[in-house]
């Protein structure tokens, strides 16, 4: 991808990111994430109906690589089972620790393939995604 298009993504999902805020409501997963090495803090809520991501919301103080990566990642994984949802975010951290992974799988996530080469930003871009990870495997424990 076109590193001006990549910048472009990346910079509209962090001055406008979709799902930010979070809300009062009932059936939701929450999980909250930091950074320790930066001011990284990312609020997750998810709620999963029937085995798949209906709704998901975040909040938090976060630079603009963690902003962007949450609000893609949300963008990303909504409407997808949670079977799915685990591959995606697998595939994401495999592209940012510079292993093989489908990068059709990945969706606008893919603007970060070079993001593993800036090893101090790595946390930055997966802080979210690890909140996820941890938020389908409490899903799997509810079953």
């Amino acid at each position: 991808m076109d590193p001006k298009m990549k910048r472009e993504i990346i910079l509209q999902h962090y001055q406008n990111p979709k799902n930010k805020g979070l809300i009062e409501k009932d059936g939701y997963v929450y999980v909250d994430m930091n950074n320790e090495s930066c001011i990284d803090e990312v609020h997750l809520m998810v709620k999963i109906e029937d085995g798949k991501i209906i709704d998901a919301h975040f909040d938090g103080e976060a630079c603009a690589i963690c902003t962007s990566s949450t609000s893609i990642m949300i963008d990303t994984l909504l409407g997808k089972t949670v079977t799915e949802a685990k591959r995606i975010v697998e595939n994401f951290g495999n592209m940012i620790d510079e292993k093989e992974y489908d990068e059709d799988m990945l969706e606008q996530a893919i603007v970060y393939d070079d993001i593993g080469r800036q090893p101090n930003r790595k946390k930055c871009a997966l802080l979210g995604w690890w909140g996820m990870e941890k938020v389908l495997e409490e899903n799997d424990k509810a079953f």
